[in-house]
């Protein structure tokens, strides 16, 4: 049975490797020691966010991070799916969609008014779970700017 369980200090080093893993697949920078840092800062304050470590069993499937904002365009509090990783070898059996599900149904008891995410174009399969489940693409676009 897959379960989400609610991330703690004990289990930084597992999500970070993680972390890791799934940034390597865009090829997306990533420093250990500040991603560390900023998991202990994120558990520590829960009205940043919640993650959670995706489990079937002693598995460790993936895992998945949600954040939160406030927004007068979106009529309230918006929850930000920001990162969902499944492992390789756990991808296409129910992990991402019961995730998905369990995501919605956590920031609608948080009172969220809208769930946003991201997803990178080429990653067909994500988008269409997202799509099954309700997501469908913004008219615009994100920008951005690095700030020390």
């Amino acid at each position: 049975m897959i379960k989400f369980e609610e991330l703690a200090i004990q289990d930084i080093p597992v999500i970070a490797a993680m972390m890791e893993e799934f940034y390597a697949i865009d090829g997306y920078d990533i420093d250990h020691d500040t991603t560390v840092e900023n998991f202990h800062h994120f558990v520590s304050d829960p009205q940043l966010g919640q993650a959670w470590l995706i489990r079937e069993g002693a598995d460790v499937l993936g895992y998945m991070i949600v954040v939160y904002f406030f927004s007068f365009e979106f009529k309230g509090l918006v929850g930000l799916l920001d990162e969902l990783f499944i492992h390789e070898n756990a991808r296409g059996k129910g992990a991402g969609k019961l995730a998905v599900e369990f995501a919605n149904s956590f920031l609608e008891s948080k009172q969220c008014k809208l769930i946003l995410l991201e997803v990178e174009q080429h990653n067909k399969p994500a988008i269409h779970l997202y799509e099954k489940n309700g997501f469908s693409f913004h008219p615009r676009r994100f920008m951005r700017k690095h700030i020390n």
